[in-house]
């Protein structure tokens, strides 16, 4: 099945069914709406109608976390924003890129930001390498 998705030019003609600026046949239309919603972070504090005792115990110690102490409200901003990344979560980053412009923080300081969460996320994965060739070693050898 092949790539479907929307490039900006599909965003102005409303066409999503193209795949590198090339109509798709009708067979391998499929009707594409993004995943996540923006609608659904302002809708956020909803999600305690499952269950309002575990939402509001959430949300005062998301409170707690993000209120001043020995980091600034700005550097944990900052934070949030790289985390967001490094977890993938568009809601997240949506969010935490807007708080931390409010709070002050410039497009140089959030890159930055981005940057620390891709190295972290990066070594992560790279060391993990030593595993594999353990187990190459391992094999190589029996």
């Amino acid at each position: 099945m092949p790539r479907i998705y929307r490039t900006c030019d599909n965003l102005t003609t409303g066409d999503p069914f193209t795949e590198d600026g090339v109509t798709l046949p009708p067979s391998q239309q499929t009707d594409v709406e993004t995943y996540y919603k923006p609608e659904h972070l302002v809708r956020f504090p909803q999600i305690g109608e499952g269950s309002a005792q575990l939402a509001d115990s959430f949300f005062a110690y998301y409170g707690q976390v993000f209120a001043e102490g020995a980091l600034t409200a700005r550097e944990k901003s900052l934070i949030a924003l790289a985390v967001s990344h490094a977890v993938q979560c568009p809601y997240c980053i949506d969010a935490y890129s807007q708080d931390a412009l409010a709070k002050g923080a410039d497009l140089e300081q959030m890159t930055e930001a981005v940057h620390v969460a891709c190295a972290i996320r990066g070594g992560a994965s790279l060391v993990h390498g030593l595993q594999m060739m353990d187990h190459v070693r391992h094999q190589s050898m029996g």
